[in-house]
C-alpha cells in the first residue's frame, strides 16, 4: 500500500515541480498539464484536512454543549443536596431529637465559625477599610484611535489573516 504524502510534502512537490518546469523548454500545454495533476492533486489533500478541520470543530462543539448540560445537571443536584441538607438539619433542630445514625452514616448538628455581618458600611471605622485601585486597557478605544489616524504611544494595529471553511 503507497502512504499517502502530507499535505506540506504536497506543497513541497507542488513547488519543486514548478521551478523544475520553468527552467525547462516546453510547450505550454505541457506545462499546464503537468501543474494541473500536481494542483489536482494538492487541492484534493487541501481539501480532505478542511473537512477534517470541519469535522473538529463540530466535536468539540458537541463536547462543549455537553459540558454545558453536565455543568447544569450537577449545580441542580448540587442545590437539591444543599436544599435537602438544610431540610433535614432543620426537621432535627424543630424536634429536639437527637441526630440519627447508623452503621455507614453519622448525623450531627455542628456550630459554624462566626461570620461577620455588616449591617452599615458607613459605620464601619477607616482601619477596616481597604481600596485598591485597578488599571485596565481598553484595546476598543485604542483600536478607535488609530483607526482614525491618531497615534497612541505603546500601540500599534496589526492585520492578521484566518481561514474560513465554509
Amino acid at each position: 500500500m503507497k502512504p499517502t504524502l502530507k499535505l506540506y510534502e504536497l506543497t513541497d512537490d507542488f513547488l519543486d515541480a514548478l521551478d523544475d518546469l520553468c527552467e525547462q523548454d516546453l510547450s505550454p500545454d505541457l506545462i499546464a498539464l503537468q501543474v494541473g495533476e500536481l494542483a489536482g492533486a494538492w487541492e484534493a489533500k487541501a481539501l480532505n484536512v478542511a473537512r477534517y478541520v470541519k469535522n473538529l470543530e463540530a466535536e468539540a462543539a458537541a463536547v462543549t454543549e455537553a459540558g454545558k448540560r453536565m455543568d447544569a445537571r450537577a449545580k441542580t443536584l448540587k442545590r437539591q443536596a444543599e436544599h435537602l441538607r438544610e431540610y433535614l438539619k432543620n426537621q432535627i433542630e424543630i424536634t429536639g431529637l437527637k441526630p440519627p445514625h447508623a452503621a455507614d452514616l453519622t448525623l450531627r448538628i455542628q456550630s459554624n465559625p462566626p461570620t461577620v455581618v455588616i449591617h452599615d458600611e458607613a459605620h464601619v471605622p477607616a482601619e477596616y477599610r481597604h481600596s485598591a485601585i485597578v488599571t485596565t486597557i481598553s484595546k476598543a478605544e485604542i483600536s478607535t484611535a488609530l483607526k482614525a489616524g491618531n497615534s497612541v504611544t505603546g500601540a500599534h494595529l496589526e492585520q492578521s489573516t484566518r481561514l474560513i471553511i465554509g
